[in-house]
C-alpha cells in the first residue's frame, strides 16, 4: 500500500512540474504535411533554450527533416535525436534524462506515430495554415486529443495559426473559427516570411536572423509558457 501511494505521488509530482516548465514534453502535431511542424519545433524548442531551459529536440518524423537541419550546422544548436518507432516512442523519451524540455517534431499522415506523441506529451501544438481546407484537416488529431483529455485531462493543446497572409480575409477570421474546435486558440502565430524558410535551410533558427519573425517567436513562447503553467 505505501509502494502505491509513493508510485502515485511521483506521478502527480512529476506532472505538476511538468505545467511550471520543468520535465515537460510537448508534441507539434498535424497529420498535413507542410504546415510548418519543422520550423515551429526549431524555433521553439530554441527559443526555450535561449531561456535557459535544458531543452532536447526529438524528431519523430521518418523523412528527417529536423536532424537533416541539426546536421547542417553539425549539432551546434540543440541537441537533436531521431526517435521514430511509435510502438516505443513513450517509453524511449520519458527514459532520457537530463532535460527539462522536449520538443517533438512528428510526422505527418502517420497515425499512430501521432498517438504515441500524444499519449507523452504535457502539451501538444497544432500548427495549423489559415485556410478551410486545413481546418478540416486537424479533426482527426483534435478528436485524439480530446479522447485522451477525457480519459486522463491531459494533455493541454492549442492551435498556432502559422504562414498567416496579412490583411487576408482569413487570417483576420481563423482565430474565432478555430475556437468552434473547443481548444485553446493561441493569440501570437507567425506570418509567412521568407526568413523562416531561409534560417532552417542555413541551419539556423530565426534567433540569428533576427527582425520581425524572432519577435514573432517569442511572444509565442512566452504565450506557451503562460498557457502550460
Amino acid at each position: 500500500m505505501f509502494l502505491y501511494f509513493y508510485n502515485m505521488l511521483k506521478y502527480y509530482n512529476y506532472h505538476i512540474n511538468s505545467y511550471n516548465g520543468s520535465h515537460m514534453i510537448i508534441s507539434i502535431i498535424n497529420s498535413k504535411g507542410g504546415v510548418g511542424k519543422t520550423t515551429l519545433s526549431i524555433n521553439i524548442a530554441h527559443s526555450l533554450q535561449i531561456r535557459g531551459y535544458k531543452v532536447l529536440l526529438v524528431d519523430s518524423d521518418p523523412q528527417g527533416s529536423s536532424r537533416d537541419w541539426n546536421a547542417i550546422n553539425e549539432g551546434t544548436i540543440l541537441p537533436t535525436i531521431g526517435l521514430d518507432r511509435a510502438g516505443s516512442l513513450e517509453k524511449d523519451i520519458k527514459a532520457i534524462n537530463g532535460f527539462d524540455v522536449k520538443v517533438i517534431d512528428t510526422a505527418p499522415q502517420a497515425k499512430e506515430l501521432a498517438v504515441a506523441a500524444i499519449k507523452c506529451a504535457d502539451l501538444v501544438l497544432i500548427p495549423i495554415q489559415p485556410s478551410g481546407v486545413d481546418m478540416w484537416a486537424t479533426s482527426d488529431i483534435v478528436g485524439l486529443i480530446k479522447e485522451r483529455q477525457e480519459l486522463l485531462n491531459r494533455p493541454k493543446a492549442g492551435f498556432i495559426v502559422n504562414r498567416k497572409i496579412m490583411g487576408s480575409t482569413t487570417s483576420k477570421n481563423i482565430n474565432e473559427m478555430l475556437s468552434k474546435a473547443g481548444l485553446y486558440v493561441f493569440k501570437h502565430g507567425l506570418n509567412q516570411r521568407v526568413a523562416y524558410s531561409d534560417s532552417i535551410s542555413m541551419g539556423k533558427t530565426i534567433h540569428d536572423i533576427g527582425g520581425k519573425a524572432k519577435n514573432e517567436v517569442e511572444l509565442l513562447v512566452d504565450e506557451l509558457l503562460e498557457f502550460i503553467k
